[in-house]
């Protein structure tokens, strides 16, 4: 996988925190150039010292088409794009009817995953990979993230279909379910620090190690379903969990 990835361009959505920002680093350290859009730069600050010509930043929101066009105009500018991970996604606590959340949910989570592919796919290499972030709370459930759930739920859906129809393309389509990760996302789901501290240590009593993934855990799949070593998978959601699920 070394060479994969060397000299080659990638892009990813919310690149700014989290897994979006590991994948990130994972690439740069493998020798891709990677043009990453976030609202805020964040922690892409320390690596655009590091990888001051191979990180290229857009400020953006994936829920507006000017911005998912602006990074096409960039990608444009620095392709053709190898590598795709719509990252960017948002979680929030809400009533399990609450259809006004699934909307906002959906609207970042998986419109603005699939609008990412849209607008950048005149621009994709042939071959390329995609590798859509979903979540493993498909497989179960979690009370109050209905909403969350149901719009990575659609995505996964969705991206099964594109695999098949966009293979004869050139382009391979997978997915990441990542188990309960330390990211900031848990901060944004507007629990009290007690509250939040209490659900982490009953997830962690299900988790295989007793502790949240790192994020770099799960960026280490992904760069692997993006590189040549899985070019015969295709439409795979695979579920990076610590043995959550199966327990």
């Amino acid at each position: 996988m070394s060479n994969d990835f060397e000299g080659r361009l990638a892009v990813v959505t919310g690149a700014s925190s989290g897994i979006g920002l590991a994948v990130t680093a994972r690439l740069l350290a493998q020798g891709a150039r990677v043009l990453a859009m976030s609202r805020k730069m964040g922690g892409l600050e320390e690596l655009a010292r590091h990888f001051a010509g191979e990180l290229t930043w857009v400020s953006g929101d994936v829920t507006k088409a000017e911005d998912l066009e602006q990074l096409a105009q960039h990608a444009a500018r620095l392709g053709p794009v190898h590598y795709l991970v719509p990252n960017a996604g948002i979680a929030e606590l809400a009533d399990c009817l609450d259809l006004q959340a699934f909307d906002r949910q959906w609207a970042v989570n998986g419109a603005g995953a699939l609008n990412t592919l849209a607008h950048l796919r005149g621009h994709l290499a042939n071959p390329a990979s995609v590798v859509f972030i979903t979540t493993f709370l498909t497989g179960v459930t979690f009370p109050g993230l209905a909403a969350y759930i149901a719009s990575k739920a659609a995505l996964q859906a969705h991206a099964r279909t594109l695999a098949v129809e966009l293979a004869p393309q050139g382009i391979r389509i997978n997915m990441v379910s990542p188990g309960p990760t330390a990211t900031p996302i848990w901060s944004t789901l507007g629990l009290a620090h007690e509250d939040l501290a209490n659900v982490a240590t009953q997830v962690n009593k299900r988790l295989l190690g007793g502790e949240f993934l790192e994020a770099g855990a799960v960026a280490d799949v992904v760069l692997f379903q993006l590189s040549n070593g899985a070019r015969s998978v295709y439409g795979q959601d695979w579920v990076v969990d610590k043995g959550y699920t199966v327990r």
